[in-house]
Formats: C-alpha cells, sequence, structure tokens
C-alpha cells in the first residue's frame, strides 16, 4: 500500500451524532421528523442527496431545498467548533501510517468548508497530502468517484490505496473504485452483516494495524 484515504464523519471525527441532531432541527423545522434509523440511512450521501431525498419523500413548501442544506450546513458548522472531538485512535493511527511512509488524504462526502473546519478543530490538516470532497463530482458515494479523483490527485493507483470507512455506502463506493477497505462502524452497526463487504473490520481506529491485514 502507498496511501491511506479517510472518509471524514464518522472515521475521524465524531459527527455522526452531530449530523443528526442537525438534521432533525432543520428538517423539524420543515415538518419532517427524521428519527434516527432515518438519519442511518442515508449516511455517506453528499447533504444536497440527503436532502433532495427526503424533499422527494416528504415535499415541503416553507423553505427551498437550497435553504434547508444552507441551515444544515450552517448548524453543522457550529457544532464541529463546540463540540467536535477526534474519535479513538485517530491521532496515533495516523502517525502510525505516516510512520509507514503511506501518503494520507482525506474522501468525504462533506463539502470542502466543513472539511477544512474539521481539520483544523483536530489539528491534522499537516497530515493530508489531499482534501477531496464529493461536491465536485457529478454522483457522491456510493458512486466511486470520490475516491478514484483521490487516487488520481495523488498520482497512486487505486490498488494501492487503503481506504477507512464507517458507512456502507462509503465502503461499496471504495471497493467499487477498486481499494482495499476497512470499515469502521459505528457500534450499534458493527455486527450488520452488510459491513461484510469491506476487506477488514475494527471497532475503532485503534485496532488497526497491519498485522490485521496479514491474518
Amino acid at each position: 500500500m502507498q496511501a491511506a484515504i479517510f472518509d471524514m464523519d464518522g472515521v475521524l471525527i465524531d459527527s455522526e451524532p452531530l449530523w443528526r441532531r442537525a438534521e432533525k432541527k432543520v428538517f423539524g423545522s420543515v415538518g419532517v421528523t427524521l428519527t434516527k434509523e432515518m438519519c442511518i440511512g442515508t449516511m455517506g450521501l453528499r447533504l444536497d442527496e440527503v436532502v433532495a431525498y427526503w424533499y422527494r419523500r416528504f415535499p415541503w413548501t416553507d423553505k427551498s431545498p437550497r435553504q434547508v442544506e444552507e441551515e444544515v450546513l450552517s448548524t453543522m458548522h457550529q457544532l464541529i467548533t463546540d463540540e467536535g472531538k477526534p474519535l479513538g485512535g485517530v491521532h496515533a493511527t495516523l502517525e502510525y501510517l505516516r510512520g509507514a511512509d503511506l501518503i494520507l488524504a482525506i474522501a468525504s462526502s462533506s463539502p470542502y468548508s466543513l472539511i477544512e473546519a474539521v481539520v483544523d478543530k483536530l489539528g491534522i490538516r499537516y497530515c493530508f497530502k489531499v482534501l477531496c470532497s464529493a461536491d465536485e463530482d457529478e454522483f457522491g458515494k456510493p458512486d466511486p468517484a470520490v475516491y478514484l479523483r483521490t487516487a488520481d490527485r495523488l498520482t497512486i493507483a487505486p490498488r494501492e490505496c487503503l481506504v477507512f470507512e464507517d458507512s456502507l455506502l462509503g465502503v461499496r463506493s471504495a471497493k467499487t473504485a477498486g481499494m482495499t477497505v476497512v470499515a469502521v462502524p459505528a457500534a450499534d452497526q458493527y455486527d450488520d452483516p452488510r459491513f461484510d463487504e469491506a476487506d477488514f473490520k475494527v471497532r475503532s481506529l485503534s485496532e488497526f494495524s497491519f498485522d490485521l491485514m496479514r491474518t
């Protein structure tokens, strides 16, 4: 392996609970009541795709979909600034991989503004050569575009890329791109058999080492 590519939300930062809070609040303001399970169902999608998904099912009239998207994003920026914390093992794993001479990148469904906010909040910007957002692509995850574009920007073949993902859509995106995938599901999703699509599975980044890939 020559590169390690990280999804961001739910892998580097404990932001999935924050996303759920933001989505419940903003969608609730237009009469759409989201449950935790409903939010989990759209994990890995770009924000514009999440808004479009719920608008198709529960069309509202109080605000435009674009307004809803902007309000969710604004709420997330504030939550990240106020409450954002790294997930277990993040700093140690980044240093471990850098010590193994892997080049690091982020390939996220979140917009660049949020990626920038997270790497600055966690103090990890220096670790990454490339930051990529699926906002640049025609389709978000599970389409492989963001992972293929990240590999291209790194000038590294997809087969030489190791990916860390917490969502099923993200796992499928990276696998379709021809990459080796380590799934890092949330605790309440760890036993979901669909994560067997990944090459490896760990409960947190703290569990990862190259020994895992030799067994």
